[in-house]
């Protein structure tokens, strides 16, 4: 059940990004192509936070950095402030990028080791100013501690000597210092333990309030997607299946596969009875050949001879609601 169409993009003074029939494809061995990202479109509001769900290897990443143009995407429009990114040249893209920052899913690697921890932070600075090393050390200094890293004893340290969670959280003070518009945060707290999550996603809400940010968050977390999300969209194999209101689709998912998805997650109970008839088969698509019409009816109970000719397209089923489904579990309006 998954589709195409704008219906649901927003008509909003506010829309800070919008993304149109976003696609994005890759070569493969024998002049075979990968079919990575399908014309999927959303938008997000000022300050607002939107959810990227889906399982391993929907595009949920390669949607993130297409948004940055790393790499550039195969069509579509992504437009920052109502500014098209798509049509940039290099520098004036390595210019905007300071408006639209990412926070990578790795912490570690995504850091520099030969370089300490004030290097790394103040390197945006570096390039962009103030020149002075006294005015970056401020700039620095304050954000690392808005982070909870205590910037004195940071500014000498290399990555090695802090842990994984406490690396996490000087990534996001490197995409803070620019004081961007937008973060793409790419799974940050999938490398992390439990109660460490809990922490970075706690200082992401209050940074959130603190510096007005606007948040593309991606993860594959129900649970996590749902705290901290506004609006969730869910993608499969390339396109996006549906979108709405944190709440309400959570309460009542009008798509199987987004059904599928949150009965998949385990509940914290041992009492909890498992309902054995919640099984997903069928065949396995390739992004390489993806199935015609719906890419999810080779896996859908309910997928038919429409579900094969007829690419579906987002459709409401309630308001804020859509749905790319022949067969929606909600009724549309």
């Amino acid at each position: 059940m998954a589709g195409s169409g704008t219906s649901h993009l927003r008509q909003h003074e506010d829309v800070v990004l919008r993304v149109e029939n976003l696609t994005v494809e890759f070569p493969a061995k024998g002049g075979k192509v990968v079919h990575a990202v399908s014309g999927i479109s959303f938008d997000v509001l000022r300050g607002e936070t939107l959810g990227l769900v889906g399982e391993s290897g929907c595009g949920k990443s390669t949607t993130g950095r297409a948004l940055l143009q790393l790499p550039a995407p195969t069509g579509g429009s992504v437009q920052l402030d109502g500014e098209e990114l798509t049509s940039l040249n290099r520098s004036a893209m390595t210019s905007r990028r300071t408006d639209i920052q990412m926070i990578f899913q790795d912490p570690i690697s995504s850091l520099n080791p030969r370089r300490t921890i004030g290097k790394i932070v103040a390197e945006p600075l570096e390039v962009w100013g103030p020149k002075a090393e006294d005015e970056q050390w401020k700039l620095v200094s304050e954000i690392l501690d808005a982070v909870g890293i205590d910037p004195d004893s940071a500014r000498y340290k290399r990555p090695h000597e802090y842990s994984g969670g406490q690396c996490q959280r000087i990534s996001i003070a490197r995409a803070l210092v620019m004081e961007p518009k937008v973060i793409i945060c790419d799974e940050p707290v999938s490398a992390l333990d439990v109660s460490v999550q809990a922490q970075i996603l706690n200082m992401l809400e209050d940074l959130k309030a603190k510096y007005g940010l606007t948040l593309v968050f991606i993860a594959h977390d129900l649970a996590v997607v749902k705290n901290i999300s506004d609006r969730v969209a869910v993608m499969y194999l390339g396109k996006m299946c549906e979108i709405s209101e944190s709440d309400e689709l959570y309460a009542r998912p009008a798509h199987p596969y987004t059904r599928l998805l949150m009965d998949s997650h385990p509940e914290p109970n041992p009492n909890a009875e498992i309902d054995e008839s919640v099984v997903l088969g069928g065949e396995i698509p390739s992004p390489i050949n993806p199935p015609s019409g719906c890419r999810f009816r080779t896996r859908c109970p309910f997928a038919d001879e429409r579900c094969a000719a007829e690419e579906p397209t987002m459709t409401m089923v309630s308001e804020g609601h859509y749905v790319a489904c022949h067969h929606p579990l909600a009724e549309a309006s």
